[in-house]
């Protein structure tokens, strides 16, 4: 249809149309949902790929997969702020390197909990 002949239609007849297109939308917009649906149905199959495509896609990464590390408890803890600790590894947090920096040694940080239940059991031997 051209805009000339949309123009000349009175309202209810525009109306109509639009009616119509909706009705004809509606469904063409299901249709192709139930489509996508399939496909992404056939993609989720586990079984559509074979052994030898999915070693091949773990050749070419060389990269075997990433193992599970315990958790690191933290050796340095920041007087300042004691939410703010350090494990000891990897790069220096900036409140550490800030200290080290005013002339602070780095065991001054040291969190010192065997140090703590040592002396608790020293004292209680003594009495």
């Amino acid at each position: 249809m051209r805009r000339q002949d949309l123009e000349a239609m009175n309202f209810e007849e525009l109306w109509m149309l639009h009616e119509e297109l909706t009705k004809i939308l509606a469904e063409k917009i299901t249709v192709e949902k139930r489509e996508l649906e399939k496909r992404l149905a056939q993609l989720n199959q586990p079984d559509q790929f074979s052994p030898a495509k999915s070693g091949a896609a773990q050749d070419e990464t060389d990269q075997p997969p990433r193992r599970k590390y315990p958790k690191v408890v933290p050796k340095y803890i920041n007087p300042l702020h004691p939410t703010e600790t350090w494990s000891g590894r990897g790069k220096q947090p900036r409140w550490l390197v800030a200290a080290l920096q005013l002339g602070h040694t780095l065991e001054e940080f040291r969190i010192r909990e065997n140090d703590e239940s040592s002396d608790r059991n020293a004292g209680g031997q003594g009495h």
